[in-house]
């Protein structure tokens, strides 16, 4: 098939960053950051909770699913092993090591599984939103007017079932369209995890004011190691303290850093990868100088040293 002319045409190509929606800057370079207590690791844990509806069309946006044609069971009770019985692994896990966690949760599934948002409140997590469902994907194509609605209809209904503000957002399968970030700085969101470029929080350019990138490793998550990798609960152990062990030696002499596990209940809540999940808290938690904390708190700390 031959492509439009159009194909070829791009407004921002020119030297340099193709975008303005943040400065260039060397992490290397920066004022080094010191977390409370002398910490050199904040540990931040991102539990995140996927609603995909059962008549989502097959595989026609970057979702993640569903993969067969309607009504696909399999990969959606794969998908709701994770609400079902996967979380509540994870979340005792947390719970018995006293850690925190952020859990991304899409407003669907908060409406859906009121228990799951019960657990989210009396463990003390905080909650960031992570869209309507899986169906709903922010990316270009979507107008304005109706990601505007999306974002209002995840957020408005996620703050009024939590009593939270509900700052941070992490968008469905990771995309956005041009207009995300101002609609969400618009929407009084603080700060997003989409942007996976750096390994320390970083402001945002938008219309409505600064929104800040928090570090959410994807190197290092679940989805990435087990899903996409195939990679053994061994593997996934080696590389995951690989990467903490890299941070905890550069905070020696950079400054303090952050990191980030984002973990999928459906994926890292089966039983054979928990005893996985349990090692690596374990390791990092009993290191010394590891701050546990929600992203909200990172982030009011890190803004106040800026």
């Amino acid at each position: 098939m031959r492509l439009p002319s159009s194909y070829f045409e791009y407004p921002y190509r020119r030297p340099g960053m193709d975008h303005t929606r943040y400065a260039y800057s060397n992490l290397f370079a920066r004022k080094p950051v010191a977390w409370p207590g002398g910490a050199r690791i904040a540990l931040w844990i991102v539990p995140t909770l996927e609603f995909f509806p059962l008549d989502m069309a097959p595989k026609v946006k970057p979702s993640g699913g569903l993969e067969r044609p309607f009504p696909d069971y399999w990969n959606y009770t794969l998908r709701d092993y994770g609400n079902r019985v996967g979380f509540a692994r994870i979340f005792r896990a947390l719970e018995r090591r006293g850690l925190k966690a952020s859990v991304a949760m899409s407003s669907r599934l908060a409406e859906r599984y009121p228990h799951i948002l019960y657990e989210v409140k009396r463990l003390g997590f905080e909650l960031i939103a992570h869209g309507i469902d899986m169906h709903h994907i922010h990316a270009t194509g979507v107008p304005r007017e109706l990601e505007q609605e999306w974002i209002q209809r995840a957020l408005s209904s996620l703050r009024t079932l939590s009593a939270q503000p509900v700052k941070g957002w992490y968008s469905p399968a990771h995309s956005e369209s041009s207009h995300t970030l101002d609609l969400l700085a618009a929407a009084g969101c603080e700060y997003v995890c989409d942007w996976v470029n750096d390994d320390m929080p970083y402001p945002l350019s938008t219309e409505a004011g600064p929104l800040y990138a928090m570090p959410h490793a994807y190197e290092i998550s679940d989805l990435q190691l087990f899903y996409f990798y195939k990679y053994k609960p061994a593997q996934f152990i080696e590389q995951v303290m690989d990467h903490f062990d890299l941070l905890d030696r550069e905070a020696g002499t950079s400054g303090a850093r952050i990191v980030a596990l984002s973990l999928r209940p459906w994926i890292s809540g089966v039983p054979h990868r928990i005893a996985a999940i349990e090692h690596v808290l374990d390791r990092m938690a009993g290191r010394a100088g590891v701050w546990s904390a929600s992203g909200a708190e990172i982030l009011a700390a890190w803004k106040a040293q800026q």
